[in-house]
């Protein structure tokens, strides 16, 4: 079983800054890729940026050059550093992980989110 534990979301003015974090935890896995995610109220859940193990970060357009992805294999943490935030930025934030055991490829873990308030 895995587990994705999500820290650092909060509430910022626009311009600030956060930074998320994702710990996994569990044995028996190896993870493929992770990536942060996020959704606002009645609407579905996007990609914000992605890592594959050996690949280079992925970013949605909405938040290129503004939020920057990094990962700790031998942690199995993550995290995303969120500068220049703006109110459309404002959702629960998911933490995701692809992983693979020795029954099962590429199976999909989700953290239980964390919120980001940006203020005008």
């Amino acid at each position: 079983q895995v587990q994705l534990v999500e820290s650092g979301g909060g509430l910022v003015q626009a311009g600030g800054s956060l930074r998320l974090s994702c710990v996994a935890s569990g044995s028996g896995f190896s993870i493929d890729a992770m990536g942060w995610y996020r959704q606002e109220p009645g609407k579905r859940r996007e990609m914000v940026a992605r890592v594959t193990s050996g690949g280079s970060p992925m970013y949605a357009d909405s938040v290129q050059g503004r939020f920057s992805i990094s990962r700790d294999s031998t942690k199995k943490a993550l995290w995303l550093e969120m500068n220049s935030l703006k109110p459309e930025d404002t959702a629960v934030y998911y933490c995701n992980a692809v992983v693979t055991t020795k029954d099962v490829r590429f199976m999909n873990y989700w953290g239980n989110g964390t919120l980001v308030t940006v203020s005008t």
